[in-house]
């Protein structure tokens, strides 16, 4: 049995059969002018966390770019504005993962989020040069990292390729010169603010515990019309 669900696309649109976990908290956004829809979108918990990381990397990284602030004020902004996403990051996908049996996914990007702020902070507080000269790349490998661990867990090539595109965006750094903070956030902004508007590939679906039985024929109908073409 291949290890990747490869009878799924690497990503397509989004589908409207959703399983419970997947359901809860769903965010649905809808413009429209006169009798036409100029926007109509829904989010998931896991897509609301995408949108909402994809919102606060670009902030921190054209900060550093573009404002003459401290580096001691900015420490100060992006531990804070990391910390706030993380705890958000926990509470919109806590549920999400304890019923896919995914929680070590989350903690790892937990650990990988909350490492990166301590080094960044200790480079800044400390003087440690060669990780001050170094931030773009820590950062873009620990999001390598983090998506390598979410690839491994869903069984998903899209967050592995996802994985190897921040691993090519450090190999890239160099010949932007002094533009390197802000290639860093277009790199993290558009892989997570993609994946907010897509559908990815995972594995099959798993024995959902935590779910009642009507709960489980639900999802396993909604299985069924994801397999319709579309």
């Amino acid at each position: 049995m291949s290890f990747f669900n490869s009878a799924e696309p690497i990503i397509r649109s989004k589908q409207e059969a959703l399983d419970f976990q997947d359901r809860q908290g769903l965010l649905r956004i809808s413009v429209e002018f006169g009798d036409k829809t100029l926007i109509s979108a829904s989010y998931t918990r896991i897509d609301q966390t995408f949108v909402l990381w994809g919102l606060i990397c670009p902030a921190i990284f054209a900060t550093a770019q573009f404002l003459p602030i401290s580096w001691v004020v900015q420490a100060a902004l992006w531990s804070t504005l990391t910390f706030l996403g993380t705890v958000a990051m926990i509470v919109l996908t806590h549920f999400w993962v304890k019923v896919e049996r995914l929680r070590w996914v989350l903690y790892c990007w937990v650990v990988l989020m909350l490492s990166g702020v301590v080094l960044t902070d200790l480079s800044i507080f400390l003087g440690w040069g060669q990780v001050l000269m170094h931030l773009c790349h820590l950062w873009l490998g620990f999001s390598a990292l983090g998506y390598f661990c979410t690839g491994i867990g869903m069984r998903s090539r899209a967050f592995l390729l996802a994985g190897i595109a921040h691993i090519l965006g450090i190999a890239f750094l160099p010949y932007v010169g002094g533009w390197q903070f802000l290639a860093t956030g277009i790199v993290m902004a558009i892989s997570l603010l993609l994946f907010a508007e897509v559908q990815w590939d995972m594995r099959p679906p798993v024995d959902y515990s935590l779910l009642t039985p009507e709960q489980k024929r639900f999802n396993e109908k909604q299985y069924q019309l994801r397999q319709l073409p579309l």
